[in-house]
């Protein structure tokens, strides 16, 4: 069966370690592809995204081993130019691939990620971008083709930060001929993961970190060894955990530069952090504070992708918490699913949500509908009194190599079936 089943309702405690970061790997993997040769990246999280990252890389040509967390990647022969089926359709992610095989081939034919339409989503970002680098779009049903003979360096500048479209517009652009100043990219450090891994591997980028890269195109680039680094997004996963369910864990590995406005709201909410260079240290006791005013930003602002995790913690908070949504519509999809569970929760608009703290959430059969709104359910499982039963697991699995044997490392009596 699909589902993790959690009996509730105590502390946290224990330990467990970090896994390599989802949202770096996946476009280091796709960078890879523009280089003429063998990379071997280490710490590579064995999650479901990585595997569609894997046979997508394989289905155009590449030669690709996964063994022990580490991913090997020959891309030396490119034999297709065509990606399709669930890999590219499951995972929004797929679209980073569009940058590098302009740059490798200079054509792609995709269809859309994750179901997206041009227009409605992103994705007009990154192409209306890489137009201005020499690419045409040909849209067809279901998916488009992009083609370019020479991908020609210039000044960008996005008119919001995308993460994705920085991606692309990196991956493209170490390939194109001339200088690509790009303007107003994101400052997330999966940008720059990406950055240093193409930096070791012979491109010529300055300004990582900042919001303008200048990238200097046509640099011969050669294979590399590469280390993943922790996935913060996982490690505050488990530091709201213990927010919420109250307790006394150790999170080794947990990359604390990156997690600030988290370490903030964990000690606005009443917790005790110690930072060291093996991990972070977090006690929480069972009343913790509410938040009464939080907005997800841009790195380094609170990340989108802990929004729901954080709602799960705040449901037993004493007081009420007010959380503001800014970059991703229908992140409260989780609200219904809590509601079931006894939080009382109040949506204003599609925008804004109002958490007044109950005493106590109660165990029921809920359904993830979305990776980290299925990791909020896990936490809100640990949190409430019986058992609760969360299906659709496989979301989870998109971003989290062994979630139960996570928190079963941290005390919880959580398991699969």
């Amino acid at each position: 069966m699909d589902a993790i089943h959690i009996q509730g309702g105590n502390p946290l405690f224990g330990e467990t370690k970090i896994q390599g970061s989802k949202n770096a790997v996946l476009p280091v993997m796709a960078a890879a592809l523009l280089i003429e040769d063998v990379c071997i990246i280490e710490n590579c999280p064995h999650i479901s995204d990585v595997q569609h990252m894997k046979q997508l890389l394989e289905g155009i040509g590449c030669r690709v081993n996964f063994t022990n967390g580490t991913i090997t990647i020959d891309a030396r022969n490119i034999s297709d130019d065509t990606m399709s089926g669930e890999s590219v359709t499951g995972m929004r992610s797929s679209i980073m691939l569009l940058g590098a095989m302009l740059g490798r081939v200079g054509e792609v034919t995709m269809a859309y990620p994750g179901g997206c339409v041009i227009g409605e989503r992103p994705i007009d970002l990154h192409l209306n971008a890489l137009r201005r680098m020499g690419v045409s779009v040909y849209e067809k049903e279901g998916g488009f083709t992009a083609r370019v003979k020479s991908l020609e360096g210039t000044v960008l500048r996005l008119p919001i930060s995308s993460v994705g479209a920085t991606e692309n517009i990196i991956l493209a652009a170490v390939k194109a001929r001339g200088v690509t100043v790009l303007q107003n990219a994101a400052k997330e450090p999966e940008i720059v993961t990406l950055c240093e891994f193409l930096r070791e591997a012979g491109a010529v980028i300055e300004g990582i970190g900042g919001s303008v890269l200048i990238i200097q195109g046509g640099h011969e680039l050669h294979g590399i060894r590469f280390k993943t680094p922790p996935d913060r997004i996982v490690a505050g996963t488990y530091l709201m955990s213990v927010l919420g369910a109250g307790g006394h864990i150790f999170l080794e590995d947990a990359p604390v530069s990156q997690m600030r406005s988290m370490l903030v709201t964990a000690r606005e909410m009443g917790a005790e952090v110690s930072i060291s260079k093996e991990g972070l240290t977090i006690i929480a006791d069972d009343h913790r504070k509410a938040v009464p005013y939080l907005k997800t930003e841009v790195y380094p602002g609170f990340p989108t992708d802990i929004q729901s995790i954080l709602m799960a913690a705040l449901t037993t908070a004493d007081g009420v918490s007010v959380i503001e949504e800014t970059i991703f519509e229908n992140r409260f999809r989780i609200a219904s699913q809590l509601q079931k569970m006894g939080a009382c929760i109040e949506l204003l608009g599609s925008r804004k949500a109002v958490i007044t703290g109950v005493d106590s959430l109660l165990g029921c059969e809920v359904t993830a509908q979305e990776l980290r709104g299925g990791a909020a359910l896990v936490i809100a499982g640990c949190m409430a009194m019986g058992e609760t039963v969360i299906k659709n697991r496989h979301f989870i699995e998109r971003g989290y190599e062994d979630i139960c044997r996570d928190y079963q490392n941290l005390g919880v009596n959580i398991y699969t079936g």
